[in-house]
């Protein structure tokens, strides 16, 4: 069993160093499949979001929030991410991982103990830099979703993300048309692929260093 309290020290420390950043990033990069290669072409700087990782203790494990994006006609429809979005005019990107936390999964942010920030990320489909914020609860949330933003709350939990046995692959279809393999998680039977898991084993591989 793994220590909370314990982790948060070590957690915190580490993500003063330097970070692995776009190695872990690759290893979880999808790889188109055919002729058929999205293309994407941006005439602006990228917009700047922020995501919020949160940790908290439960029944003996750790746990921490995703979400499930609602189907829309758009590029992330139907796809897991963690809690976030874009920068508002004087926000940092802490107090938007912050706010974003609370409009989507209801989590409050004054409940949130923020321990340092991973790589930033550019996602390309949409234009976005997002920085990964991360933090703990010291027990679980309340998590309740925003019924617009959000169609289910997933939770996982670390030993569902530490072996390398938990990074699987398979063929899916992403934007609605392009064949893409991609190395994934799966997390409450719900694939994790693309951005949030490109984030995510940049923070598995941080946590494999210090456990």
């Amino acid at each position: 069993m793994i220590d909370f309290e314990k982790l948060v020290l070590q957690l915190e420390d580490r993500l003063k160093q330097p970070l692995p950043g776009p190695k872990a990033h690759e290893r979880m990069r999808a790889i188109p499949v055919g002729n058929s290669i999205p293309r994407f072409a941006h005439k602006i700087p990228p917009k700047p979001g922020g995501v919020l990782i949160v940790l908290y203790p439960d029944n003996g494990k750790i746990w921490f929030p995703l979400i499930k994006r609602p189907d829309y006609p758009g590029l992330h429809s139907g796809q897991v991410s963690f809690p976030g979005g874009k920068t508002e005019p004087g926000e940092d990107a802490v107090t938007t991982a912050l706010r974003e936390g609370n409009e989507e999964i209801g989590i409050a942010q004054s409940d949130v103990k923020v321990i340092g920030r991973l790589s930033d990320f550019f996602v390309i489909p949409s234009n976005f830099m997002v920085t990964p914020i991360v933090g703990y609860t010291n027990s679980k949330p309340a998590l309740k979703a925003d019924p617009i933003e959000v169609a289910r709350i997933l939770y996982g939990d670390l030993d569902s993300i530490l072996p390398e046995s938990m990074i699987v692959e398979k063929e899916i279809i992403a934007a609605q048309s392009f064949k893409m393999r991609a190395p994934h998680f799966e997390i409450e039977n719900e694939i994790v692929w693309g951005a949030t898991a490109m984030m995510l084993n940049e923070f598995r591989t941080i946590l494999n260093e210090i456990l």
